[in-house]
């Protein structure tokens, strides 16, 4: 692809996209994502033809939910489209996978499950875009939350359905991905990657992690732990870089070099440590998460608390180390 591909993902406006780095680099890793998740839908239906294990109508709206939020990535890469538009396009891959039978169920009321989706699918998508601004970083990120899911998957005896192979084919993407994105990167995954994987991750955490399959009876607060902890670093640092541009007076959706990775920089870590910080967080999280659902059978109020606290540790951890560099950030 970079042999073909100049400019595709490369903007001149420094105002639009503020990266770590200041090299202007080819978004190339969406397109390659979206190629890969249609060759795995095509294999699976070559591999899996003699079991009947065919692509239903869930599935469906996973694949025109996932391939709107690609053509708004693109779009977006291309032309720089209108935030209002990014939104609107985000809520309408909320909907499709609600009408399609993807959505978090966890409450009584289907309006609150819908609202919850609705807002887990945008804010994913954002998050994901928003974590985007280092060499490595969401790749890797995405490697563990990919790997995690597959391992429930496997955990369940959920071999032979099309959801293991795109799983198994985005682990392959990002893999070879990442080996282009590591710094210093050659390509980046651009609008189009970061879309793409949200309305992705977003259906696949729904139906995994959300509503894990299990014979046991689920709590609300151990439902609400297992994405959490799963997507940490995204929600960490979105949460983070909001709280603090409303502090300051400035819009949350200003791009800026104040993200949770830019002050682990500024703490003297090179990009390469500060990927190998990010990474042992997201795998010890993920590690935790494969735990809960596979070993813990009883849960009690103590587990609850438990994992809470690791959860703000980690979260306070950051926070501070972002609010001890704030004026690096501002003069940055």
């Amino acid at each position: 692809m970079l042999r073909f591909v100049k400019t595709l993902g490369i903007r001149n406006e420094s105002e639009t996209v503020i990266r770590w780095s200041d090299q202007v680099k080819p978004a190339l890793g969406g397109l390659t994502f979206y190629i890969i998740f249609l060759l795995s839908i095509i294999l699976h239906s070559f591999i899996f033809s003699y079991s009947g294990s065919n692509i239903d109508f869930k599935f469906t709206g996973i694949v025109g939910a996932t391939s709107l939020g690609f053509l708004m990535g693109l779009s977006d890469d291309a032309y720089n489209t209108r935030p209002v538009l990014k939104f609107l396009t985000q809520v309408l891959c909320g909907v499709i996978l609600i009408y399609s039978g993807t959505f978090i169920d966890i409450f009584d009321s289907n309006i609150l499950n819908y609202s919850l989706t609705i807002l887990w699918v945008v804010g994913l998508m954002n998050s994901i875009n928003m974590l985007d601004n280092m060499d490595g970083i969401t790749t890797i990120v995405s490697i563990v939350i990919s790997f995690t899911i597959l391992l429930l998957m496997l955990i369940n005896n959920d071999t032979d359905s099309v959801g293991t192979t795109i799983t198994i084919g985005l682990l392959a993407a990002l893999l070879g991905f990442l080996y282009f994105n590591w710094s210093p990167s050659k390509m980046y995954m651009g609008d189009t990657g970061s879309q793409y994987l949200g309305v992705l991750l977003a259906a696949l955490s729904i139906n995994y992690l959300w509503n894990p399959v299990t014979t046991e009876e689920l709590s609300i607060s151990r439902q609400l732990l297992i994405p959490l902890l799963s997507f940490i670093i995204p929600i960490v640092d979105t949460t983070t870089v909001v709280i603090k541009r409303i502090g300051k007076g400035n819009s949350p959706f200003v791009g800026g070099k104040d993200h949770t990775t830019h002050h682990l920089s500024y703490l003297g870590l090179s990009e390469k440590q500060v990927a190998a910080v990010i990474a042992l967080i997201s795998i010890v999280s993920s590690a935790i998460v494969v735990y809960i659902i596979s070993s813990i059978k009883v849960w009690s109020h103590l587990y609850t608390i438990i994992f809470i606290l690791y959860f703000l540790i980690v979260f306070g951890v950051l926070f501070v180390i972002a609010k001890k560099n704030i004026n690096k950030s501002i003069d940055d």
